[in-house]
Order: C-alpha cells, then structure tokens, then sequence
C-alpha cells in the first residue's frame, strides 16, 4: 500500500462537529485513515448539559461510547488531551491519562497525521471576575454537569430538613448570563424542582423556598437572537417566577452572593456561570494564528496558516460571508461545517484535487428550550429569506429533533430510531429527576 492510500485524517475533538466528521469518513475509508482524539471516553450531545444538570436527564443512560462509536464507524479512537503539537513532525502530542485515584492508564504519547482538524470546543469564559473561577460552576462538560447537580441535591436535602424542623429560609440559585444555556437551565431547573415533592422532600414548597435568579449584561435576555424571541421567552421565564435582571454586569463571585458594577447584591447559594465562551488557551500555544479569545484563525476553506491544519466548531474563527463578524459558536455552524470538511478532506485521502468553493454557513434559524413543554424560535426560509416564529409545544419538538439529527448523523436512521424508542421506554420506569 502506498503513501498516499495511507493519508491519516486526525481530529481533535469529539463534540458534534468533530463526531460527525469521523463518522462520516470513517464509513467510507475505515479506522486505517480516520483518527477521532478527545479527552473523554463518551460523548453526548452539548445542548443537553443543562439536563444533566438540573438531573432531568441521565448521562449514564444518555452518554454514547467513543469505543463503540469508533467501532461501528470505522474509525480508530485514541483517548486523551491534547497538550501540544509538532508541526515539523506532524504530530499531535497527548497528555497522559490517569484513573479517579491518579493512578496511570495510558502515558503522554504522540500521534502523527497527516491532515489535522481541531475540533476541540470552546469552554466559559470569567472575563477575569474575581471568585468565579472558584465559586461558580461552568457546563462545559458532563463532569461539569454532574457536580452540580451533586450539590443542587445537597443544598435541596439540607433545606427540607431543616423545613422539616420549622427553620426558616430559601434556596438561591444565580445563572450569570442569559443567553440559550443560561434560559434552558433556568426553565429546567423549575421543572426539576417541580418534581421534588413526590420523590421524599415534601418538606419544600418549590415556588417559595427555591428562588432563581438569571442575571444579563445586555439589555434583553437571548440578545443574539430576534427581539420577539427574548421577549416571549422572558415572559414564559416570568410566568414561572423566574426573576430576571438585565443590563447587570457581574464583578465579583462570593460563595454565598454575586456583586454587580452598581454595587447591588444577589444571594446565591448556587451559581451558575453562563455568560461568555472562549477556545483554550493552549490553541495560542501551536503557532498558529489566533484570535483574543484563543481560537484559530481560518480563511474560507476552514484552513489554517499551515496548510496541513483545518479548524471547526467554536475553537475556529472563521469568517462568515456576507457578515462582518466571524460564524457563532452554534450547533449547526459545525454540523455543516464537518460536512463541508468531508469533501475535502476525502479528496486529500484518495490523492485528488480538493474542492475550492469556500464554506457557505446557511442560517436556518434557532430554537431555545423552556422547558419539556414549550419553546420558542425563529426559523429561517431558505427560499423565501422571510423568518417565521414558533413557540410552545411545535417549537420545543423541533428542539428535541435537533439531538435526533445529530445522532441520525453518527449512528443513522435505524439505530437512531431504536435509541429514541428504547430511550422511551426506559423513561416510563425511571424517576423523572435523578436523585442518586
């Protein structure tokens, strides 16, 4: 076999972007081509980590292996952290892995490539506000997630008991930032508190003892999307005592309150922080371009100033044709970006000419959860250029079809088909809130 059967496609990232890359390559060249890097041995599906965190929604039920995966897609699948890279050399330097009790798995090893595509996210950014590094809780992960839901069910079990004992008090929960993950984790949080009362802490009324709070530097909440998008949702977040504050800029995070520029205060048992994305930091560290939020500068094509390097998703700044801004940090921006990539990226491996028409992001609208039942969004035509508005229960199930999508993508129609159902299914028997 020669060199150019061998052309090794690496990507680094397997969030919705870089998965569906590797699928799709990987069912058409096999794991001999196809390498899919990331430093968690499960993925699932980003939007949905404000379910997991407010334990609507079980990761240990919901998570899909990356073995298993690399398995029926025909790629290889290594695990670890990406820690550097020789360009010179053309390989992508890993981390070393280690167990829960710090115990070594795997060591710090290299993987060369050929073709290299980082994929590799983005996480919260502080903005340097001090405490909230140490005080508030990000969702940039499942582990993220998980600890605090841990300590939503800790602060919940601890007030019962003391209401239980006829001792006053409320809990406060603060979500800095009001875009789409501060809103879904507002609206499912009511939800999740809803459902207290029937699995053993009856002590709590949720509508008087649990306050939330989301807190907005801009003048509306969901600034990003249609005003009539905000506003609808701020009035379903209203309707179900949300209290929401905008044009408050937060500096500094305490353990138990938030400080914003005015000098207000706002109690906060919990906080959540939500307010602003950037790639990591160790991007700037490649030689690479990049921007003041550490993603790698793109041209058209998605390629790096090394022409052996693509970037995608939010760890990219890649320029959005016909705008004066890069592409934003959305689902579908990297969903149609992999598919883009794979052309290209296909060429590369049979040796061909790659194609040269730049990618063209195609804006089909957005849809934000506010809760099970209902939702609300703006939806593009592609034909007609006018956007339509949907709210309530259409609007949450073309949500829910988004995640459908998506594993449509990695695992296809059947086996899509199947999950959703057994999904389903095993739901009729399992808590509506996890509790564990």
């Amino acid at each position: 076999m020669n060199d150019r059967a061998l052309h090794k496609i690496v990507i680094v990232g397997g969030g919705a972007g870089g998965l569906e890359l590797a699928a799709k390559l990987g069912r058409q060249f096999g794991p001999a081509h196809v390498t899919l890097i990331d430093q968690s041995d499960s993925h699932i599906w980003k939007p949905s980590l404000h379910e997991v965190a407010a334990g609507t929604l079980d990761i240990h039920r919901e998570d899909l292996s990356y073995f298993m995966l690399a398995r029926d897609c025909g790629f290889t699948f290594v695990l670890g952290e990406m820690k550097g890279l020789d360009r010179q050399g053309r390989t992508v330097q890993l981390k070393a892995v280690h167990d829960d009790h710090g115990n070594p798995v795997l060591p710090d090893r290299s993987v060369p490539y050929d073709t290299l595509v980082l994929a590799i996210g983005s996480k919260s950014n502080f903005f340097g506000t001090p405490g909230a590094d140490e005080h508030a809780i990000a969702l940039d992960s499942t582990a993220q997630a998980e600890r605090f839901r841990l300590r939503l069910l800790h602060e919940f079990v601890t007030l019962n008991r003391r209401k239980a004992q006829a001792d006053d008090g409320v809990l406060d929960i603060a979500i800095v930032g009001g875009g789409a993950t501060g809103v879904e984790l507002a609206a499912e949080l009511v939800e999740a508190c809803a459902s207290l009362v029937f699995y053993g802490l009856n002590a709590l009324d949720p509508r008087r003892d649990i306050r939330i709070t989301l807190l907005e530097g801009a003048p509306r909440i969901l600034s990003a999307l249609p005003e009539k998008m905000s506003a609808t949702a701020q009035r379903l977040l209203e309707e179900r005592g949300i209290r929401i504050h905008t044009s408050v800029k937060v500096t500094r995070v305490n353990e138990r309150s938030l400080l914003d520029s005015d000098g207000r205060e706002y109690p906060a048992d919990l906080c959540v922080w939500a307010a602003g994305i950037e790639a990591p930091a160790m991007l700037a560290t490649l030689g690479l371009e990049t921007s003041r939020n550490h993603q790698v500068v793109v041209d058209g094509r998605l390629q790096t100033t090394d022409s052996s390097i693509f970037a995608m998703g939010d760890c990219a700044h890649a320029p959005w044709a016909g705008e004066d801004r890069p592409l934003p940090a959305r689902a579908q921006v990297a969903h149609q970006q992999a598919t883009y990539l794979k052309a290209i990226l296909a060429s590369r491996i049979r040796g061909e000419c790659a194609p040269a028409q730049p990618f063209r992001f195609r804006d089909y609208g957005s849809l934000v959860s506010v809760g099970h039942t209902r939702g609300v969004g703006s939806l593009m035509g592609v034909l007609s250029g006018k956007s339509w508005f949907v709210e309530g229960l259409l609007a949450r199930l073309m949500y829910m079809s988004l995640h459908l999508m998506h594993h449509r993508a990695v695992l296809g129609t059947m086996r899509t088909a199947a999950l959703a159902l057994g999904r389903l299914l095993m739901k009729r028997g399992a808590p509506r809130v996890k509790l564990h």
